[in-house]
């Protein structure tokens, strides 16, 4: 006999596909098995229709496409024998699903098959009605199901049960139609039926809030009572798992109460007792009870209920932090953070079992449970949280290193009651794991460093002790490096002792040596040795003994391989040759750094961007970080160099546009020498072109934190000096050059002052979304323009968290007024008010760049686009 005719059992294939070496050979197989199978369908042979559909659904189990045999299942299940029926159902299952159009083919004979003499094919079409129900076939087929839940026999109840869970979630305008039958259900004694009707409530209860209401009121004390019926129960051997009467059972109630419970003090007051009893008297000792305990803490956390029980509730959680089961802990922490919104001071008892999960050598407990302690940080207890994750800092895996110093920082940087303690903290983490620390860390370190002017001694020797014992730290380096630089006269001359400290002694060539060593390091990467050219040429100026020492190790870096280092290395070298009268006022040390303008970057937040409407303030608990917003500005690419600002009008300008030189550069800004007014003068007098006042001659100072590039071709310092300064830094003009090149300022046209009409634009459109704005002036005031948004809904669906973004350059400002709302309905529209002022009016048109955010069905959708079609003049 051909082992692949079409008469071959379904064993026998089995055996023939297992026996392939190669996939090649198992693709022959199945393909001349497919073969025979169409060739038998083709002479429609009833007799083998059953053995051919039983190879497809195995063939289809392999991955091979069976869409030829769907039909057969069609055949199979209109055939009147029991066994045709049950494979073919077995087929309608496995080889279809709901998006399937012949599908709609079945629902003739599952209706038929509903209405059954033989229960046994009720069951069956319910089995295929629960597992592939379509939307339609609901609508169709609810009346029958909803008929046979009041069935005679137990086990049809149960999957007519099922089957309308399935309906309600298909189309959940059905669901009042099954809320008494529902109900009807609570009141079985078949467990395998009331099982069924719990989940059926539940589906009801979270669809429709009518029926939540009737069982509220129907249905809570029946609920309570099998509930305390099957918790008191004697062993019933069927049922019993662990020595736990039907935990499944008693999970489903706990879940529906928890429904009913959730935002009603009444339902939530009745069900107060029962949930203590299942608390208190189920054994935690095997996975069952702990399953239920679970729920029942669930519950209790979601009901409208007093702070006893929810101690009991997170005494439970307790509990389990203490079980060798790495899931139950797991669990636990995840609870446990949802717990603290209720009671804090309850969470805070488990602190100490807490802080011994973060030290558990599963990776995914010692997370969640970094995350619970920083969520249990405040005021009065950093200090110690602090003290021991940095002691198990110390003696932690590397992999763990970078959560948990990013944890610490957060913690520190948020609860810090002072200075001090934040510097010694910070310290001692970029001692511990200063290569894991992102840059905006020790940027923020170096900013406090430098506000705190009581402390720089102090800081600068905890520092230096602290490099030549972690030297391989390469965040603590450039720490010590900026610190040295700046402060290094404080280090040598022990200035600003601290009652803590103990006296060192520190000569010059000490701290230089600790600089080289940074520099002359294999692994120290650009940045660090950038920092640590700037602090030496510092250093030059402060420390003129070895000004020699330091010179030669400047110049060696002129062969250096980086030419961030040669660049740096030969201008620095001029600095300290040829430029010797200007070098002590050049690197004198940094003015203090505005803390809050950091954060405001650090966060995100640029003045020159700005949102629709504000997100609502979370409701968050101490320790939880606020998600920073997007830099929008960076997002949108508005800060690039491609905007450059226009030259202003103020004489200053004028005479560095016709020299090539920036004589006004803010001295906050990182990364370059800054040239503040006295530069303007002495320059003035090389020219011969005025003569600077003394109140004029303001020290001039370099930034330690490098970027990127100085300079594009700079060839000594005055081309540093010249090099224009960054977009976003604000020049400001010298009172004696303005009065120099007085008139130079055009006077507004008359037009602009009149606030003419423009008409109005189509900012951007898409084939779901129109932006029209329309433009106004303020009268006496030109260079503010008042733009009316209006945003058009062109498709049928509504936009909900419709939120509207925008950027401008440097030399725009942006006001936005909430929007007139946050949902955009079909077809409908919004409008939203902004205010644009405009620096460079009559110079430079206005230019914007927006993005759009809104959820479409649950699902969030973003557009962006530029704007330039603004009228002229604005």
């Amino acid at each position: 006999m051909n082992p692949f005719s079409s008469g071959t059992r379904l064993r026998d294939m089995i055996r023939s596909i297992r026996a392939c070496k190669t996939a090649a050979e198992e693709r022959g197989v199945v393909r001349k098995e497919c073969a025979d199978i169409r060739a038998s369908i083709n002479e429609n042979d009833p007799h083998d229709r059953h053995r051919n559909l039983a190879k497809l659904m195995f063939i289809h189990m392999l991955g091979y496409p069976t869409h030829f045999g769907q039909m057969e299942c069609l055949k199979l299940i209109a055939s009147p024998g029991f066994p045709e029926k049950r494979i073919g159902y077995l087929g309608l299952m496995l080889l279809l699903d709901e998006r399937q159009e012949v599908l709609m083919l079945v629902t003739n004979s599952l209706k038929q098959d509903l209405n059954h003499s033989n229960q046994y094919v009720v069951g069956l079409a319910l089995c295929a009605l629960g597992n592939i129900c379509s939307a339609e076939m609901a609508r169709d087929l609810a009346p029958e199901v909803e008929r046979l839940i009041q069935f005679r026999d137990p086990n049809i109840r149960k999957k007519a049960a099922l089957c309308s869970t399935r309906i309600v979630r298909k189309v959940p305008d059905l669901a009042e139609n099954f809320v008494n039958a529902a109900a009807s259900l609570l009141k079985e004694k078949h467990h395998g039926v009331l099982i069924t009707g719990v989940q059926l409530c539940y589906e009801l209860c979270t669809i429709n809030d009518e029926a939540l209401e009737y069982f509220r009121k129907k249905c809570t004390e029946g609920l309570i009572k099998t509930l305390r019926d099957i918790t008191n129960s004697a062993y019933q051997p069927e049922y019993d798992v662990a020595g736990i009467t039907d935990p499944f059972l008693h999970i489903r109630l706990l879940k529906l109460l928890r429904v009913i419970g959730h935002g009603d003090a009444d339902a939530s007051d009745l069900m107060t007792d029962i949930l203590a009893q299942v608390a208190t008297k189920t054994e935690s000792n095997k996975n069952a009870g702990n399953a239920v305990l679970y729920e029942c803490v669930e519950t209790i956390m979601a009901i409208e209920d007093t702070s006893s029980l929810r101690v009991l509730a997170i005494n439970i959680l307790g509990r389990f932090l203490s079980n060798h089961d790495n899931n139950i802990r797991y669990v636990a922490l995840n609870m446990l953070m949802k717990a603290i919104n209720f009671d804090d001071q309850a969470v805070q008892r488990h602190r100490v079992t807490i802080l011994e999960c973060v030290k558990d050598p599963d990776a995914s407990i010692r997370k969640r449970a970094l995350d619970l302690v920083s969520l249990l940080v405040n005021e009065n207890n950093v200090k110690q949280l602090t003290k021991e994750l940095i002691d198990y800092l110390e003696i932690s895996d590397e992999d763990f290193k970078e959560d948990l110093s990013a944890k610490i920082c957060f913690i520190v940087e948020k609860f810090s009651p002072e200075k001090l303690w934040y510097i010694d903290q910070m310290l001692k983490v970029l001692s511990e794991a200063g290569k894991f620390v992102k840059d905006d860390v020790w940027h923020a370190l170096i900013v406090v460093i430098s506000n705190a002017s009581e402390l720089h001694g102090y800081t600068v020797r905890a520092l230096y002790k602290a490099v030549l014992i972690y030297s391989e730290q390469e965040t603590l380096v450039r720490v010590a490096i900026w610190c040295i630089g700046e402060y290094g006269d404080l280090l040598v001359n022990n200035v600003g002792m601290l009652g803590i400290e103990d006296p060192i002694t520190v000569t010059e060539c000490d701290a230089v040596d600790v600089i080289e060593d940074a520099i002359t390091r294999h692994n120290s990467d650009m940045t660090t040795k950038a920092m640590a050219l700037v602090a030496l040429l510092k250093l030059s100026s402060r420390f003129p003994s070895i000004s020699e020492r330091i010179k030669d190790i400047i110049v060696k870096q002129k062969g250096s391989l980086l030419l961030e280092m040669q660049q740096r290395a030969i201008e620095f070298n001029s600095i300290v040759d040829r430029h010797k009268n200007i070098r002590s006022s050049l690197v004198e040390r940094m003015p203090v750094l505005d803390e809050a303008a950091f954060n405001v970057r650090r966060a995100g937040s640029f003045p020159a961007s700005a949102s629709t409407m504000a997100k609502p303030s979370l409701s968050l608990p101490n320790g939880v970080e606020k998600p920073a917003a997007a830099p929008l500005v960076n997002l949108l690419d508005l800060d690039s160099d491609d905007i450059m600002p226009p030259p202003s009008s103020s004489g200053e300008d004028f005479l560095r546009d016709l020299l090539g030189i920036d004589l006004g550069s803010s001295p906050a800004q990182s990364g370059a020498i800054q040239a503040p007014k006295a530069g303007t003068d002495s320059l003035l007098d090389m020219l011969s072109i005025g003569t600077p006042s003394p109140a004029q001659n303001s020290a001039l100072s370099i930034d330690l934190l490098p970027t990127a590039d100085i300079n594009n071709n700079p060839s000594n310092v005055l081309d540093t000096l010249s090099s224009p300064a960054p977009p976003h830094v604000a020049t400001t003009a010298s009172a004696g050059m303005f009065d120099l090149l007085d008139g130079l300022t055009p006077s507004p046209s008359k037009e602009a002052t009149n606030g003419p009409a423009y008409p109005p634009i189509v900012a951007y459109e898409s084939s779901s979304l129109k932006i029209e704005f329309s433009f106004s002036k303020t009268p006496g005031n030109p260079q503010t323009t008042n733009v009316q948004a209006t945003f058009i809904n062109l498709s049928p669906n509504t936009f909900t968290d419709f939120i509207f973004q925008a950027a401008v350059p440097k030399f725009l400002q942006l006001h936005l007024d909430p929007a007139s709302g946050n949902t955009l309905p079909a077809s409908g529209n919004i409008t939203q008010s902004l205010r644009v002022t405009n620096s460079q009016h009559g110079k430079k048109s206005l230019v914007m760049r927006m993005r759009i955010g809104y959820k479409l069905n649950g699902k969030d959708v973003l557009e962006e686009g530029q704007i330039n079609n603004f009228p002229r003049g604005l």
